[in-house]
């Protein structure tokens, strides 16, 4: 070991358009939401992650809060960069060291993303002193973070629900063999629900009480086994303007979305089709593995079987699932030859 690679650190980044994780030394150090809080006047951010997040909604005239990647996509760079910079700082191993470390990093993409998009993600990672930067699509490292071998002669398929798109692939031989990423994910999910309850209730919410109520009592089916209690929900009234109450139940919430779950069933439906006959065969056995936030959404799985025919798994942890699978890559970078430089 070289003295060079002392200085070296690695680590691996889901760079969400939700929350972006960091694994360093094989451990989650870092799970915060990708949210940027800036002072207008000067153009300096002044809160990163779970701070900007308490601040969404409710900032004055010179306080914005930005989320800098939609739909996977860095859409703010200097926002991007700034955030990626400070999540680097918080990691306990390279806090308050005397020189900042150089990186290798790896970090997922989405498999939709075009060649600027890529070189976008690459200068915000070399920007914070990354010497070496590979990247991975996101259904890869989902897959690898299930637990499948993705290097197998055998087809799997894994639907990975983000907040800003829904990845759908099938995988073999450590490759994408067909692949359909839709911009319809968590974040829309939670912009339905704002809208049905503004359209059906007359009450105006917030983004993240959208979200709150998504996390509660959302559902992508009307009849599921466990009752889901009813919850309070508190917004504007949209007639009188006055701040109000109501009780939401989880069946109003699987019909506000179940336009954008018909829309991600479709997609699956048609990447089934695009799949060569041997691979089917092959996923037929093994079933769709579900990860990403939206696979928390209660009954999903069932309706993705009941729609498919096919075994639906929800992976364990589905929200670190991609970041799992980046970390996994990371330490095989010199086996893994789908890594992309």
């Amino acid at each position: 070991m070289g003295l060079f690679d002392m200085f070296t650190q690695d680590i691996a980044i889901d760079l969400g358009t939700a929350n972006t994780l960091i694994i360093h030394n094989n451990k989650i150090v870092i799970d915060q939401p990708s949210i940027v809080a800036i002072e207008r006047s000067s153009g300096k951010p002044i809160a990163v992650g779970e701070k900007a997040k308490h601040m969404q909604g409710k900032t004055h005239e010179d306080i914005k809060t930005i989320r800098p990647l939609k739909d996977g996509v860095i859409a703010d760079f200097h926002a991007s960069e700034h955030m990626i910079k400070e999540f680097i700082k918080q990691i306990p191993g390279i806090k308050g060291k005397l020189f900042q470390p150089t990186l290798k990093i790896v970090i997922c993409i989405p498999s939709g993303i075009t060649e600027v998009e890529k070189r976008a993600v690459r200068d915000s990672a070399q920007k914070v002193n990354a010497k070496e930067v590979r990247l991975i699509y996101e259904p890869m490292a989902a897959a690898i973070g299930v637990g499948i071998d993705v290097q197998k002669p055998e087809g799997n398929m894994i639907i990975d629900i983000g907040g800003g798109t829904t990845e759908i692939a099938v995988v073999a031989l450590g490759g994408i063999v067909c692949d359909k990423s839709v911009k319809i994910a968590g974040d829309v999910f939670t912009s339905d629900i704002a809208y049905y309850l503004r359209t059906h209730h007359n009450l105006y919410i917030g983004e993240r009480t959208a979200e709150r109520v998504k996390i509660e009592v959302g559902s992508a089916i009307e009849e599921l086994d466990v009752e889901i209690e009813d919850i309070p929900v508190q917004g504007r009234d949209l007639i009188t303007g006055k701040p109000k109450e109501i009780m939401v139940n989880y069946k109003e919430i699987a019909r506000a979305l179940d336009k954008s779950i018909i829309r991600i069933e479709d997609a699956v439906m048609e990447t089934l089709s695009l799949t060569p006959p041997e691979l089917a065969a092959d996923i037929y056995k093994t079933g769709i593995y579900l990860a990403g936030g939206g696979a928390l959404l209660r009954g999903l799985a069932d309706r993705l079987h009941k729609k498919t025919g096919l075994p639906v798994f929800v992976a364990e942890d589905p929200l670190r699932a991609v970041v799992r699978g980046t970390g996994i890559a990371l330490k095989n970078m010199d086996k893994f030859n789908f890594l992309i430089k």
